[in-house]
C-alpha cells in the first residue's frame, strides 16, 4: 500500500510541479510584460485577468469530463495543452495576441484541480488524504517558485522568453512520464455530475463563496510581488524573482502542515479543518497590512515569507473541507466549482489592486487584500456552523 501511496503522490505531485511551472510564468513575468508592450499597472493586471478568465470558463465542463472519462486522459493531454500555451505567450507579437496566448494557456490549466483531487480521493485511503493533498498541492507553490527563478534569472542571461520555453519542454516531458506510468485507481463514471445537488449543499455552496474572496488574496499575491519589490521597495527584478521564490517556498510549507494537521488533529472533520483554514485566513488578512509597511529589502523577503505560508498555505486545506461536503464520486465537478471561485477572484481583485496602486498608493491595495480575506473569514465561519450534509463525502473518517 504505502508503494502505491507513494507512486500515486509523486506522479502526480511532478504533474502539478510542471503544469504550474507553465501557468505561473505568466505571474512571474509581469514585469518584462511592462516592459515589452508598455503596459500600465493596470493592464499588467488585465493579463492576470485574461489568464483566469480563460481558467475558470473551462473549469465546470473539464471537471465533468474529468469525473467521465478518469483523470488519466484528461491530465496527460492537459500538460501537452500547457506546453503549446508556453510557446504562444512566448511568441506573442503585440499585446492583443499575448492577451489571446494566456486566455489558451488559462484554459488548459482548468485540467489541473479536477484532475489531481480526483485522482488523490480516488486513489488514496482515508487517514492519508489530506497529507497526500498537502503534498500534491506543494508542486503549486513549487512550481511556481521555480517558474519564478526561470524567468527572472535566465533573463538576465539569455532573454525573458527563455523561461517559457525550457517549461514547454520539461511539460511535454513530463506528459509522456504521466502517461505511461500512472495507475491510479481513478476511472470514469457514467452518470452525469450532479451539479443541481452541489447547489443545494449549503455548506458547499458557502465555501464556493468564500472561496472567491480567498483566490483574490492568492493570485492578486503572486501576481503583484515581483512589480512591488521591484517598484516600491526599490529592489531589483532578480531579487524580486527570488522573494516570489520565497514566497512559494513558505506556502509550500503551509500547505503541508495544513495537510498534516488536517489529518492528525481530533475532532469531527468539517470542523478541525474548517478551522485551520479560518486561522489561515485571519493570518492573511493582518500580514497584508505589514507587507503594505515595509520599506527594505530585508524587511520585505521576511514579510513577504509569512504571508506566503498563510495566504498561499491555504489552498489543500480548502480542498479537504471541501472533500467533507461532497459525495466522492462527485470529485471533479465540485472541485471545479471551488476552483472557479477561486480563480473568479483573480478576475477583479488584480485590475482593482493596480488601479489602486496608479491612483493612490501601494498601501491602499494592500489594505483592500486584507479586508478582502476578513470577508472570508466570516464565510468560513459559516461554512463551520453549517450542518453537514447527509450521505457519504469523498472523506471518510
Amino acid at each position: 500500500m504505502d508503494r502505491s501511496y507513494w507512486r500515486t503522490v509523486s506522479l502526480v505531485t511532478l504533474w502539478q510541479v510542471s503544469a504550474s511551472i507553465c501557468y505561473y510564468t505568466v505571474f512571474a513575468a509581469t514585469t518584462f510584460f511592462r516592459d515589452e508592450f508598455g503596459l500600465s499597472r493596470f493592464q499588467v493586471g488585465l493579463v492576470v485577468t485574461t489568464l483566469t478568465l480563460g481558467y475558470a470558463l473551462f473549469l465546470l465542463p473539464v471537471g465533468a469530463i474529468t469525473d467521465r472519462v478518469g483523470e488519466r486522459r484528461t491530465l496527460s493531454l492537459g500538460l501537452v495543452g500547457l506546453a503549446a500555451g508556453m510557446v504562444l505567450v512566448a511568441g506573442a507579437p503585440s499585446y492583443a495576441l499575448l492577451l489571446v496566448a494566456v486566455f489558451l494557456l488559462g484554459s488548459v490549466y482548468s485540467t489541473a484541480m479536477p484532475g489531481t483531487n480526483k485522482a488523490v480521493y480516488d486513489s488514496v485511503q482515508p487517514g492519508r488524504q489530506n497529507t497526500a493533498m498537502g503534498i500534491k498541492q506543494v508542486g503549486v507553490t513549487g512550481g511556481s517558485g521555480i517558474s519564478a527563478l526561470l524567468v527572472t534569472g535566465l533573463a538576465g542571461y539569455l532573454f525573458w522568453q527563455a523561461g517559457f520555453l525550457i517549461a514547454a519542454g520539461f511539460g511535454l516531458v513530463v506528459a509522456v512520464v504521466f502517461g505511461v506510468f500512472y495507475r491510479g485507481a481513478g476511472g470514469g463514471s457514467a452518470s452525469r455530475p450532479d451539479l443541481r445537488g452541489l447547489a443545494g449543499n449549503r455548506p458547499y455552496v458557502l465555501l464556493v463563496v468564500a472561496g472567491l474572496f480567498l483566490g483574490a488574496a492568492l493570485f492578486t499575491t503572486t501576481g503583484y510581488t515581483v512589480l512591488y519589490v521591484e517598484e516600491s521597495v526599490g529592489a531589483s527584478v532578480a531579487f524580486a524573482g527570488t522573494v516570489l521564490a520565497i514566497v512559494q517556498l513558505f506556502g509550500s510549507g503551509g500547505r503541508l502542515l495544513g495537510g498534516w494537521l488536517s489529518d492528525h488533529l481530533p475532532g469531527e472533520p468539517q470542523t478541525r479543518i474548517g478551522a485551520i483554514l479560518l486561522v489561515q485566513t485571519v493570518a492573511s488578512a493582518g500580514l497584508f497590512l505589514v507587507v503594505a509597511r515595509t520599506s527594505t529589502a530585508a524587511t520585505a523577503a521576511v514579510a513577504f515569507a509569512a504571508l506566503g505560508f498563510f495566504v498561499l498555505g491555504f489552498t489543500g486545506v480548502y480542498y479537504s473541507v471541501m472533500a467533507t461536503l461532497v459525495p466522492a464520486d462527485q470529485m471533479g465537478s465540485a472541485t471545479a466549482g471551488c476552483q472557479v471561485a477561486l480563480t473568479s477572484g483573480a478576475l477583479f481583485a488584480p485590475p482593482a489592486f493596480g488601479y489602486l496602486a496608479d491612483t493612490a498608493t501601494y498601501r491602499a491595495s494592500w489594505t483592500l487584500l486584507a479586508g478582502i480575506c476578513l470577508v472570508a473569514a466570516v464565510i468560513v465561519v459559516a461554512v463551520i456552523r453549517a450542518e453537514p450534509p447527509v450521505g457519504e463525502t469523498a472523506m471518510a473518517e
